[in-house]
């Protein structure tokens, strides 16, 4: 499990008997929660799952069935009902999270509240206000902080100056009420924000309806003051199901797939045998294209698969010579020739960049050679990891792994996208077109 940060919270807690914990939201997030908490249960890990909360009568019912516990059509009724609770869920749609989790502080309950902690600033600050008042933990549920993908690279980052995320999903009727950027790409903003751990200098973004009244495709650029660049892409109008995370830091690969929850590292040996070399001052936006490209090889030499997707975006956008691209085409079917081609790219692709920020020209020579790390991930389900040290914090009164501090700061990024993607619209005449764009 995660360990807790030191700092403490306050001072009641039951440490003694089981923490008794209520749901409220038993849709398709709370419906996960009422199944882990009651998995902890029965695992004896000093948890008791105490009731669910939902207006929907039909839905509320179900879950109460399943799980022998007492249902509620509201958080007035549950907390009348004086069921000696401890802590609470808060998986209500992200428009109530304000007024649920405000009602729940008050009671004295510590709460675990869904991504996003709000539906904006305002809302997310007397949440926190609340929280100190009464002295309660309130941890915001950014899953991806606990995928065991993560926790293997957190503790050994250096220095990551270049970020490209893709979060991939086929459209369903869930989550509806806000866009994909608090949808889907939020939980890519957090862990990117909490890795480098430097203040947004710019942010670039677009994004269009496409099914849903609210943007359902965005893609977005952002520039911290310490160099780094991200990349973020989200839909969720995709044929396919994608959830990745790349990076780059000085002589260094990293790629994360959540879904998998696997971890490939490419060091870059410098010829020295020593590795990794210091890092770097800044970041030249000339290294770049390289750095895409280098990324999709390496991605290719571990798995044995060329990422076409990257290929063709970077083929349409003219970062591909056409020559190579032409060279990618004619070997498609030729795995060999396409690992010559990768092997080629991954070193030639490293040595721009290092030549690009040491302001030198390329010497002539072999490619850096390749080492491949496979980091050790530990098995765990995210949402377990994530309700286990959201207890833990609850018991012990310590600050949890998630803040609301960084919920926070991971929300206004969400909204800074927001209001850029609209002001884009503004600008390409389209918010007309599309009263999804703006006013989220």
């Amino acid at each position: 499990m995660p360990e807790s940060r030191g700092r403490k919270v306050g001072s009641e807690t039951a440490t003694e008997r089981q923490l008794r914990v209520a749901v409220a939201g038993a849709g398709a997030f709370g419906r996960n929660h009422l199944r882990v908490l009651r998995e902890l249960e029965a695992a004896g890990e000093g948890v008791a799952l105490a009731a669910v909360v939902d207006p929907d009568a039909s839905r509320a019912e179900e879950a109460g069935r399943q799980y022998r516990i007492p249902v509620f059509a509201n958080v007035g009724d549950l907390l009348k009902a004086d069921l000696k609770l401890d802590a609470s869920v808060v998986a209500v749609p992200t428009v109530k999270h304000h007024e649920v989790a405000m009602t729940l502080l008050e009671a004295g309950l510590d709460l675990l509240v869904e991504k996003p902690l709000a539906a904006n600033l305002k809302e997310a600050d007397e949440i926190i206000r609340r929280a100190e008042k009464t002295k309660r933990i309130v941890q915001p549920g950014h899953l991806e902080r606990f995928n065991p993908a993560v926790l293997a690279v957190e503790s050994n980052l250096k220095r990551p100056m270049f970020f490209e995320a893709h979060r991939l999903s086929v459209f369903t009727p869930r989550a509806l009420d806000v866009d994909v950027v608090l949808d889907l790409m939020i939980h890519d903003l957090d862990v990117v924000l909490t890795f480098v751990k430097s203040p947004v200098r710019e942010v670039r973004a677009v994004g269009l309806p496409i099914l849903s009244p609210k943007v359902d495709i965005a893609n977005v650029r952002v520039e911290f003051e310490s160099g780094c660049v991200a990349n973020f892409t989200a839909s969720r109008v995709s044929t396919e199901r994608v959830r990745k995370l790349r990076f780059f830091e000085p002589r260094q690969y990293v790629s994360i797939d959540y879904a998998r929850r696997d971890v490939l590292v490419i060091r870059i040996d410098n010829g020295t045998g020593e590795n990794p070399a210091p890092p770097t001052p800044g970041f030249d936006q000339r290294a770049q294209p390289s750095a895409e490209l280098a990324s999709a090889a390496a991605e290719f030499l571990a798995t044995g698969k060329l990422d076409s997707a990257v290929i063709q975006k970077l083929i349409a956008s003219g970062k591909v010579p056409i020559g190579l691209a032409m060279k990618i085409a004619a070997a498609k079917n030729d795995p060999e020739k396409l690992k010559e081609i990768a092997t080629g790219l991954a070193g030639s692709a490293q040595q721009a960049r290092t030549h690009v920020v040491a302001g030198t020209d390329p010497a002539p020579g072999p490619a850096p050679g390749l080492t491949f790390v496979k980091p050790e991930v530990k098995d765990g389900e995210p949402l377990k990891l994530e309700v286990l040290s959201f207890l833990e914090s609850a018991r012990t009164r310590c600050e949890p792994r998630v803040t609301a501090q960084q919920g926070r700061a991971a929300l206004e990024l969400a909204l800074t996208i927001q209001s850029t993607m609209a002001a884009h619209a503004e600008r390409a005449g389209l918010k007309d077109q599309w009263s999804g764009i703006g006013g989220q």
